[in-house]
């Protein structure tokens, strides 16, 4: 018996938010909206994602002992999800800052703090929370070892999802474990060493020869692609869209992922899993901010 659908290892940041005409070249300055803080950080994002689902969520996170690192604990739990994995201190929150054109594209930058500090002796010392999840999740935004030390301490029966960003390349540790490693185009272009040619049926044949058990390339517009197999016999299937008035993109793919992962947990395909996951990704992008814009399962299902 899980105590837990999810475990999110991740970072927790402050979102600063700014609405831009366009994006300034080098050298440019260019005037925007007022600047809107909103908690965030793909960690925080995905539990957040996963419990205002209904799934029981935990998270496993640093932040800093300042008001960001506050605001980020208060929203924690007003969504549902068990933050006594949060740890405080040691440096400040981290922060993101964020510019949304006309469009709802983002670009993104982000200054680690807190996350940087969540460290592999961390994970050791949170060893009952992976023995009570069924599912773990995890990001790029920690230490590479802390992502490591997860996978050498994952229980046997639990399931392990990445989302590789910011992307690097991978250990084959790592990369087994993963089931499934879900990438967009940018990510598994990184992956692969930038040889990135053919469909995305031929991308996901390349990534899965890189050792991970299921992988999941999400394609935008064009809805994301499931695979599993080996190099030998790869099965693929496409997921579709879901056609929305996209206001705001940012966390839409933590949400995705959240979705995808506490799925998984109760049992459905990964087709299945993935279906459900874009229909949540596509109701995150009609509303502005991350963790504001995430829907409900009633909601969802509305769509």
């Amino acid at each position: 018996m899980y105590d837990y659908d999810l475990l999110v290892v991740g970072s927790a940041n402050a979102d600063l938010v700014i609405g831009v005409e366009r994006r300034p070249a080098a050298g440019e300055t260019v005037l925007g909206s007022d600047l809107v803080v909103h908690p965030g950080g793909k960690g925080a994002n995905q539990a957040v994602a996963a419990a205002r689902l209904g799934a029981r969520t935990a998270l496993l996170a640093r932040v800093g002992d300042d008001a960001h690192g506050r605001m980020l604990l208060d929203t924690q739990a007003k969504a549902g999800v068990d933050s006594t994995g949060v740890l405080v201190g040691g440096a400040p929150t981290g922060v993101a800052l964020i510019t949304v054109d006309p469009s709802g594209d983002n670009s993104i930058v982000v200054s680690p703090g807190a996350n940087g500090r969540l460290t592999p002796e961390d994970v050791r010392g949170a060893a009952g929370l992976l023995r009570a999840s069924r599912v773990v999740s995890t990001q790029l935004e920690i230490p590479l070892e802390t992502v490591a030390e997860i996978v050498r301490n994952l229980p046997d029966g639990t399931r392990f999802v990445l989302n590789p960003s910011p992307p690097v390349p991978l250990s084959a540790e790592i990369l087994a474990a993963c089931d499934p490693l879900i990438v967009n185009e940018h990510e598994a272009r990184v992956l692969t060493g930038g040889e990135l040619d053919g469909s995305p049926e031929d991308w996901a044949k390349a990534l899965l020869a890189l050792g991970p058990r299921s992988v999941v390339v999400t394609l935008g517009e064009r809805g994301a692609l499931v695979a599993t197999g080996g190099q030998d016999r790869v099965e693929t299937a496409r997921v579709p869209s879901v056609k929305v008035d996209a206001v705001d993109t940012t966390g839409a793919g933590d949400a995705f992922t959240a979705a995808l992962g506490w799925k998984l947990g109760t049992g459905s395909s990964l087709a299945e899993a993935a279906a459900y996951a874009a229909r949540v990704g596509a109701a995150a992008v009609t509303r502005p901010g991350a963790q504001e814009s995430y829907p409900t399962a009633e909601e969802v299902a509305a769509l």
